[in-house]
Order: structure tokens, then C-alpha cells, then sequence
């Protein structure tokens, strides 16, 4: 099932991605949602729609400014739907307000690594295999060479082994695009291990809030994958630190020329 799940959502998201525009915003609109839905159901806050309704709202808000090309409008509407968020949570404020901000960071960065029409669907690409890679060579180095964990007290399966081998596979990735003059095999190389590593941490980051409220899976909408942030985490903390280093480089239009262009 899980191998069944990665063909249909793997070409769906690519297809989109392609497409970009409204299609690829509206995709991540979707995801946006659903990551913030899952969070409040490991935090135990999915009952209260004094929570929900706010949050989801701003998502919806962020996502139709993102598909008229208003990124500015975005952050505002994000950062006006965290306030609401933390002025009716009551105690789990900072939990609430964390997962809004996770959902929205996820929203604009994926928009934003897309947006430039050059480079952009190379920039998100890079992006998408690194992170599938990493997951993929993890999960096939630590199955088959075990050894020391990585972090048992936070996720008890994975191994350096595992972390080792989603590192290596991601240079493969980056060597291909060089091989393929879509950007500097230097560069690439340096930018594919970050994002390798920052993959893993956001893996690991949702691990950690997963046992901190003693959840075992998100949810369980995706078959064999368990849910959306089960899915996701480890591209959303990617494409956020993406989205900010292809910022600092490029400007809020040309992010994805600021990633692959050297």
C-alpha cells in the first residue's frame, strides 16, 4: 500500500508542479490545511473550532492571495490568523499557534520556490527529490545495515546508517542535476546535503511532537504512509529553509533562480 500510495501521489504532485500557477497553489492550499488539521489532532485541540475555524480560514485566505500572486497579502493574512489563533487556544496558545505557523510556512515557501517562471519548477524539483531521496535511501540503508541508532528516545527505528545513506542519495540527486547543466555541481552538491540534512531534523521534529502528546501517526488518510504531516515533514522544513536561502539570493521572484542559478 505504501508503495501503491507513492505512484498515484508521486505523479500527481509532480504534474501539478508542473503546471504551477493556481493548480500547484491550490495543492498546497489543500496539503496547508491538512497539515494544520493533523497537528491539532496530535495536540488534542481538533474539537475546538474556537481553534480550527481561525486557522483554517487564514490558510484558505493565504492560499487565494498566493493564487492572485499577492505574496505580501499572504504573510498578512497568515500573521493575522496566528493572533486569532493565539487569543483563543487558551493554554495549548503556543501548540496552536505553532502548528498555524508550520501550515502557513509550508503554504507561501512551496508558492514562493515555484513562483519563478525560469527556474522555478527546477527549484521545486530539487527540492521535491531531495527530500524523497533522503526518505527513500533512509529507509532502504537502515533496513538493510542496522546498526546504531540514531535517536532512540525520539524515533526508535532510525540509524545512522539510515541518516548516512538519505545523505548519499541526495548528492546523487544534485550530481544528476549538474549532469544535466540544470545548475553548478558545486553549489548543487552544498545545497543538496543541507536540504538532505534539514529533511531529516524535520522528520525528526515531528517525531518529537508526536511523542510529546504520545501519538502514534497523524492520521491515517494516506494508505501505508499514515497522514499528511507523516508525509510531509520532512519537505515542509526543507522547502521553508529552501525558500528563505533562494529569498536572500533572488528576491520574492526569483527564488527559484536564487537556489539553481550560480
Amino acid at each position: 500500500m505504501r508503495v501503491v500510495a507513492a505512484l498515484v501521489l508521486a505523479p500527481l504532485a509532480i504534474a501539478l508542479a508542473y503546471a504551477g500557477g493556481i493548480a500547484w497553489s491550490l495543492l498546497v492550499m489543500v496539503a496547508a490545511i491538512g497539515l494544520f488539521a493533523e497537528w491539532l489532532m496530535i495536540t488534542g485541540l481538533a474539537r475546538e473550532l474556537r481553534v480550527v475555524v481561525p486557522g483554517v480560514v487564514a490558510l484558505l485566505l493565504a492560499g487565494a492571495c498566493l493564487m492572485a500572486g499577492r505574496i505580501d497579502a499572504a504573510l498578512v493574512v497568515a500573521a493575522i490568523g496566528a493572533v486569532a489563533v493565539a487569543l483563543t487556544s487558551g493554554q495549548q496558545r503556543n501548540w496552536a499557534v505553532a502548528g498555524l505557523l508550520y501550515a502557513a510556512g509550508a503554504e507561501i515557501a512551496s508558492v514562493l520556490v515555484r513562483l519563478d517562471a525560469a527556474k522555478g519548477f527546477a527549484a521545486l524539483m530539487f527540492v521535491l527529490l531531495v527530500v524523497w531521496v533522503t526518505d527513500i535511501g533512509g529507509y532502504f540503508a537502515g533496513r538493510s545495515i542496522g546498526g546504531p541508532k540514531l535517536w532512540v528516545r525520539i524515533s526508535p527505528k532510525k540509524t545512522w546508517a539510515g541518516a548516512i545513506g538519505g545523505f548519499v542519495a541526495s548528492l546523487l540527486v544534485a550530481l544528476g542535476f549538474a549532469a544535466f547543466e540544470i545548475g553548478s555541481t558545486g553549489p548543487l552538491l552544498v545545497l543538496g546535503a543541507v536540504l538532505s540534512v534539514v529533511s531529516q531534523l524535520g522528520d525528526l521534529f515531528e517525531s518529537a511532537v508526536k511523542r510529546r502528546f504520545g501519538v502514534k501517526d497523524s492520521s491515517h488518510i494516506i494508505p501505508g504512509h499514515g497522514g499528511v504531516l507523516d508525509r510531509l515533514d520532512g519537505f515542509v522544513a526543507a522547502v521553508i529553509v529552501a525558500a528563505i536561502f533562494g529569498f536572500l539570493r533572488g528576491g520574492a521572484d526569483g527564488v527559484g533562480r536564487g537556489l539553481m542559478v550560480w
